[in-house]
């Protein structure tokens, strides 16, 4: 990974160990698109474009004694070429630090380079559920053909129960079906840890039973928003160029430059297997 340009700088090889821990640390804590997502790759950091397929296909196999009827065969629909772009947050350890740590042995203090991923954290998950209208990338929360349900108050009665099983009865119409996760914004997340009169458990129980406890919450939703979808490679994937990880930029009067980066695109499959509640 010469382009990394970690030999350039002045930190031992059980520092950068120490660095790309905490960056796999921050990203595994604060990453939610990931817990859905099914991942494609990492490819490599040089991997600049991808293909983006449209599947749409008959769910029902076929069956006979000798295999030889005519079959609606499972392909892509329409296919284009997309750019899979950088994510990217720089960040400066002071050389007196740097000094420090090699004088008195102690732990260099890494809290930028957490700063730094934890941005990137953000950043993904915004492009995964809003999207990007600068590069004209759909999110889960905004792709076009996706099925939206009218959400109901959440704060009130068996609504977010509800709601949840209307948008799984949605998918199982086109043919949709589970493992499925429920991502919601973190207000819709607080009204469910209620207690429901008629059952004695919490809101979010009942709802966790229906999408086999894959209930996350994330700030990069919109207030009042939630967002169900079919897990599985068939109906949407993250594709990796460059995983999450640090390079070194350079000495900027005397202080050590430092870049946390990433390669990644959401490709949507299926439209249809991705439920809105707004």
């Amino acid at each position: 990974m010469e382009y990394l340009l970690r030999d350039d700088s002045p930190f031992s090889e059980e520092q950068w160990g120490k660095i790309d821990e905490l960056v796999v640390k921050v990203a595994t804590q604060q990453l939610v698109g990931r817990r859905i997502l099914p991942v494609y790759g990492p490819l490599g950091a040089g991997i600049q474009s991808i293909n983006l397929d449209t599947v749409s296909y008959k769910e029902e196999g076929e069956m006979d004694l000798f295999g030889d009827s005519d079959t609606c065969e499972i392909s892509a629909d329409k296919r284009r070429f997309v750019a899979i772009p950088m994510i990217y947050k720089d960040l400066s350890i002071s050389w007196r630090d740097v000094e420090t740590s090699k004088r008195l042995r102690t732990p260099l203090d890494l809290s930028t380079v957490a700063a730094a991923a934890a941005a990137c954290s953000k950043k993904e998950d915004y492009l995964i559920f809003n999207g990007s209208n600068k590069f004209g990338y759909p999110g889960l929360l905004t792709v076009e053909g996706r099925q939206v349900v009218d959400k109901s108050d959440w704060r009130e009665d068996e609504n977010p129960f509800n709601d949840v099983a209307k948008g799984i009865e949605k998918l199982i119409e086109e043919g949709v079906y589970g493992p499925y996760g429920l991502v919601t914004s973190p207000d819709l997340y607080v009204q469910m840890q209620r207690l429901q009169e008629s059952t004695g458990l919490l809101e979010f129980t009942r709802v966790k039973e229906l999408v086999d406890g894959n209930v996350f919450q994330s700030p990069v939703l919109p207030e009042n928003t939630a967002v169900l979808v079919a897990i599985g490679p068939q109906n949407m994937d993250l594709v990796i160029g460059q995983d999450m990880i640090t390079g070194y930029i350079g000495p900027e009067q005397l202080n050590h430059k430092m870049r946390v980066l990433e390669t990644l695109v959401l490709r949507i499959k299926r439209p249809e297997a991705i439920v809105t509640f707004e």
